[in-house]
C-alpha cells in the first residue's frame, strides 16, 4: 500500500491502484499525516467535524475510523485515547520537511542532490481549505522556500551554476515577490560572472514588486545592484540607471517578457 500523499493533492494507492475514500476518511488520514505525533481522539474530532455537537463529531470519527477498516486501510493505531499512524508509515509531506531540514543544516553535502529529485515546489493539499489545512500548507511552503534558497546559495557556492540558477528560479517561480528568493538567484548570477543576467533579474523583481505591491526593493539589495555600476563608463551608466531607477524603456521591455497580468520568468 502506498502512504498517504499530501503534495499535490490526497491519494492512497494499493499496488499501484487508487482506494476511493469519502471525504471523512481523507480528511482523518491527513490530519494525521501532517502531526508528527500521537492526537487525542476528541481533538481529532472537534478539528474535523467542529460544526456539531462533540457527541456527533465523536460518532464521524468513528464512522471514519471503520469506513478505514471496511476499506482495509490499515495504517492507524489507537493506544487509549489516542490515535497515530502505525508504525513504517511513510508520509510525503514528512520525507519533504525531512529533507528541507537536512538542506537548510550547513555540514550537510549537496553536491550530489539534483533539483528535480527534491520534493519541492507542490501545494500541500490543493483546493482543501479547512482552517488546519491553510496554516499547514503555509509552513509546507515556507520550508520549501528556505530550502530551496539554502540551495541555491550553496551550489553556487560550490561552483555549481546550473543548478543554483535552477534553485533560485524554483524560489522565485514559488512566490514572485519573495525579496530574499530574488536576492540568492541575483548573487548565484552574480557568482557565475553574469552582471547583465544579475541585473536583469533585479529589473524583473522591481517591475512586478512595482505592480503587485507598489513597493520598491530594499535598500541592500539595490546597493548589491548599485555597486556593479561603479566605475563604469558613462555611455552605459544611463542604461543601467534606467534598470535602477525605473525607466520606462526598461518596464516596457520587461512587459514584454511577462506579460500582462502573468509574471513568468525567462
Amino acid at each position: 500500500m502506498k502512504p498517504p500523499t499530501d503534495i499535490n493533492g490526497f491519494e492512497l494507492t494499493r499496488g499501484g491502484i487508487a482506494i476511493p475514500l469519502a471525504k471523512g476518511p481523507q480528511h482523518l488520514l491527513a490530519y494525521l499525516a501532517v502531526h508528527q505525533r500521537s492526537l487525542r481522539r476528541v481533538h481529532v474530532a472537534g478539528v474535523l467535524w467542529a460544526d456539531g455537537s462533540d457527541e456527533r463529531a465523536a460518532g464521524n470519527l468513528r464512522s471514519a475510523l471503520w469506513r478505514l477498516r471496511m476499506a482495509g486501510v490499515d495504517l492507524i493505531g489507537a493506544h487509549r485515547d489516542y490515535l497515530h499512524f502505525s508504525a513504517g508509515v511513510v508520509v510525503d509531506l514528512r520525507e519533504a520537511n525531512s529533507v528541507a531540514e537536512r538542506l537548510l543544516d550547513t555540514a550537510a553535502d549537496v553536491k550530489g542532490l539534483a533539483l528535480e529529485d527534491l520534493p519541492f515546489g507542490g501545494e500541500l493539499l490543493p483546493g482543501w481549505y479547512d482552517d488546519w489545512i491553510v496554516l499547514e500548507r503555509e509552513r509546507h511552503r515556507q520550508i520549501s522556500l528556505h530550502a530551496l534558497e539554502a540551495l541555491c546559495r550553496r551550489w553556487a557556492d560550490t561552483g555549481q551554476f546550473e543548478k543554483a540558477i535552477g534553485a533560485g528560479l524554483a524560489a522565485v517561480a514559488m512566490e514572485p515577490l519573495r525579496e530574499s528568493a530574488h536576492t540568492e538567484l541575483i548573487k548565484a548570477h552574480l557568482a557565475e560572472g553574469n552582471p547583465s543576467e544579475a541585473m536583469r533579474q533585479f529589473g524583473l523583481y522591481r517591475t512586478v514588486l512595482r505592480n503587485e505591491l507598489h513597493l520598491e526593493p530594499s535598500t541592500r539589495l539595490v546597493e548589491l545592484i548599485s555597486g556593479l555600476t561603479a566605475g563604469r563608463a558613462d555611455s552605459s551608466q544611463g542604461a543601467e540607471d534606467g534598470i535602477l531607477s525605473g525607466d520606462s524603456r526598461n518596464e516596457t521591455r520587461v512587459y514584454a517578457l511577462v506579460g500582462k497580468g502573468h509574471i513568468g520568468y525567462i
